[in-house]
């Protein structure tokens, strides 16, 4: 196997395990939340948990389903933050997780052109490449985010990691 050919396949290799990630986190997180807790606003400023899952949608869609998968842009972001209810715990991670796969099938059918070509998305110029790390980093940016507000409704370890010894030192 050539160089390009491999490094193409550790870039999706690693970006599809970040994303599957970030959504075994986010499910972990609204196991411990209640419906209402969902929607709740911790204040004016912040979002709630559902509204930063359908905001995780948009942009997943938008970055990879719909640029990197050349399909039409059809993302209403304003929507993802004035929604206040109407969806359960279970509807939102469904949506995430279907949106999730469908980019996971983008990015693992992204050949070296489409990830090379550079595009114009939400006003910002990335290569394929660029969209791909944008969509991985603002996925985990929110799930942080995520886990974080869950953290300080139920004063709890989210266990993420349980079973891992997560001290253990890199080999040399």
């Amino acid at each position: 196997m050539d160089k390009e050919k491999q490094l193409v396949d550790e870039l999706v290799k690693n970006a599809m395990y970040r994303m599957d990630e970030n959504t075994r986190m986010i499910g972990i997180s609204l196991q411990s939340i209640s419906e209402e807790e969902l929607w709740l606003k911790p204040n004016s400023s912040l979002n709630s948990i559902a509204n930063l899952l359908l905001h995780l949608c948009g942009n997943i869609t938008q970055y990879i389903i719909a640029s990197l998968g050349e399909n039409k842009d059809v993302r209403n972001r304003d929507w993802e933050f004035s929604e206040d209810g109407g969806s359960t715990k279970s509807e939102v991670l469904k949506k995430l997780e279907d949106t999730v796969d469908m980019a996971k099938r983008v990015i693992f059918d992204a050949d070296v052109d489409k990830l090379l070509k550079v595009r114009s998305v939400q006003g910002f110029t990335f290569s394929g490449v660029g969209v791909v790390i944008h969509a991985v980093e603002h996925c985990s940016y929110h799930t942080g985010q995520i886990a974080f507000w869950v953290k300080q409704l139920k004063n709890k370890d989210l266990g993420f990691y349980k079973g891992n010894d997560l001290n253990v030192k890199n080999k040399e």
